[in-house]
């Protein structure tokens, strides 16, 4: 072999040797970051448009207004949506010399979303499996979580790449909670969601069954937009925790775009009772 060649070999010989180096470095990280972290807790649905990031979002701030230190990863790196309805979208991520420093949303609560790094909200994210795992374990492994109580992770919808790296770079996972709509199309979905999780060994927390009826704003009368109570059905049927019903709310909808977490906001009203039911079943499950 030419002088050149074995110069060639050798240094690719070296840089094989930083990248595992660098890589094994991160899997310390990550363990050590995870170990601060009391309770992992991830969010899912295998289809979009159920509402699961307003379910994370809400979940995340009732836990910290009990008192709870809270932190929520935003794992869809294709939408993310926690920066818009937490109220720091726009906001970039800074980084100091022990890694990447998460948004502070109050004193309780920090978040990270890909929406931070991205150079504006149009720009889309065109990435395969390999990268979308490296960006996951450097969310996990590089952000200062510091000691937490509580880490929501809201998932992408589906049962592909992002869950999947989840569950397997957090294997203490306390469990996942499954959002989903009462119609059947839905129901479907979350039928394969329960069956993820039992296939990987993740503790099924419960199931939440969103936008359950509409209470009429002129007479009061509830309205089944989508049905109702097939999340119960599918809950019975798989013998998993059914954790309640939570109602569309324009409330809802309108905090969520302005920034402003519903269960801050409304504290009062007849959904925020019934999603702090949601989140005190939850507790007692995890106790």
């Amino acid at each position: 072999m030419t002088e050149n060649t074995n110069d060639n070999i050798q240094n690719s010989d070296q840089a094989r040797k930083g990248k595992m180096a660098s890589s094994k470095k991160l899997d310390e990280q990550l363990k050590q970051n995870m170990s601060k972290i009391k309770h992992k807790i991830l969010v899912l649905s295998n289809k979009g448009g159920v509402g699961k990031s307003s379910v994370a979002v809400n979940l995340a701030c009732s836990l910290s207004e009990k008192g709870f230190k809270v932190g929520i990863l935003d794992a869809d790196l294709h939408g993310p949506s926690v920066a818009t309805m937490l109220g720091f979208e726009g906001k970039k991520l800074q980084g100091s010399s022990e890694g990447i420093i998460p948004m502070s949303v109050s004193s309780d609560l920090v978040a990270v979303s890909m929406a931070s790094l991205i150079e504006t909200s149009d720009a889309p994210l065109i990435w395969r499996g390999p990268l979308k795992m490296m960006a996951l374990k450097q969310f996990l492994g590089e952000v200062e979580w510091g000691n937490l109580n509580y880490l929501i992770i809201d998932s992408p919808p589906g049962t592909g790449d992002e869950p999947l790296s989840i569950c397997q770079l957090i294997p203490e996972l306390e469990g996942g909670i499954i959002v989903t709509t009462p119609q059947g199309v839905a129901l479907l979905d979350s039928r394969k969601c329960i069956n993820f999780l039992k296939n990987l060994n993740i503790p099924i927390l419960g199931i939440i069954e969103n936008m359950s009826g509409l209470k009429c704003p002129h007479c009061g009368k509830n309205i089944d937009l989508f049905k109702s109570g097939g999340g119960e059905k599918v809950a019975e049927e798989f013998k998993i925790p059914f954790l309640g019903k939570i109602p569309i709310d324009t409330d809802m909808v309108n905090s969520t775009d302005e920034g402003k977490p519903y269960i801050s906001q409304y504290k009062k009203s007849e959904t925020a009772q019934v999603f702090n039911k949601v989140v005190e079943l939850i507790l007692a499950k995890i106790k």
